[in-house]
């Protein structure tokens, strides 16, 4: 039996096989990839490295065994049809006749269209029979905290969000669910919904930035379509841009706010504050 993860040299597949070689043996981990000189490192601690990728079902082929865990982590790729691709996974899943496959879904709370790929993913997951679970994260705090240089540079948190609040927790946090489940029994056929356990608003973020910046950073809320025009105008392609726009007012109406206390009991500790996250990327 493997533990195989898809997507494993992203930020979060990273997180998830670090912590998967704290709990079992590097032969029992298999990181799919489509890169394998990005994991170069995890082969010579002696993970299984499998080269595939979400547009050609034929790398697929084989990848598989039976009574394998599989940790599906959502593509990326928005403009390429992600139901096919997760489809790929799930199907080659189901013909291997492995033990479990996870996904990585989103808050049954959103409405957003970002959403729109993860119901269709979780749909084509269920019709298929496989015993699944699905770990629907809220959003990270590194989708923040990632991307300061703008904020520091212009003294301003600026967002469509309202006065609304967001669950968000780190992609440490969110790995460590997904290990959970990977390693642990009774998980079949379950959904978590999970978040961070403090939910804050982004004049409580911007008000934090300024606390541990000794500046003052303002919240500037602005209405989807200003977001929109300000993130096209800073180089993003505009469909990408309405989809953030598009969370945003999700954020706005509460949709991102998750209560469950799943994430915390998942890993078996309280999430990550914002704080600590901001903490840490303002010392990179």
């Amino acid at each position: 039996m493997s533990i195989v993860v898809t997507g494993a040299s992203g930020k979060l597949g990273r997180h998830v096989v670090e912590q998967l070689l704290e709990k079992v043996p590097a032969e029992q981990v298999t990181a799919v990839v489509r890169s394998p000189e990005k994991v170069a490192d995890l082969a010579e601690r002696g993970v299984r490295v499998a080269v595939a990728d979400y547009n050609a079902p034929e790398t697929f082929d084989g990848l598989f065994a039976a009574g394998d865990k599989v940790l599906l982590i959502s593509g990326n790729e928005f403009d390429k049809g992600r139901v096919r691709q997760h489809s790929v996974v799930i199907d080659a899943a189901e013909a291997a006749d492995v033990a479990l496959l996870a996904y990585t879904s989103a808050p049954g709370t959103l409405t957003a269209s970002l959403a729109d790929d993860h119901r269709g993913t979780e749909r084509a997951l269920l019709d298929s029979g496989v015993p699944y679970v699905l770990l629907r994260n809220g959003w990270y705090h590194e989708n923040y905290t990632e991307n300061l240089a703008p904020v520091l540079e212009h003294g301003a948190v600026v967002a469509a969000a309202g006065e609304g609040r967001i669950s968000t927790a780190s992609r440490a946090d969110y790995a460590a669910a997904a290990v959970a489940v990977l390693t642990g029994d009774g998980h079949e056929n379950r959904t978590y919904e999970l978040g961070g356990d403090e939910a804050w608003s982004f004049a409580e973020y911007a008000a934090e930035l300024s606390r541990q910046t000794g500046r003052e950073i303002a919240y500037n809320p602005v209405t989807p379509e200003a977001l929109t025009g300000i993130l096209t105008g800073a180089g993003l392609p505009e469909p990408a841009a309405a989809m953030f726009a598009d969370v945003d007012a999700a954020i706005a109406k509460g949709e991102l706010v998750v209560d469950s206390g799943d994430l915390s009991r998942l890993a078996g500790r309280p999430t990550t504050p914002l704080a600590e996250a901001v903490a840490a990327a303002l010392k990179d």
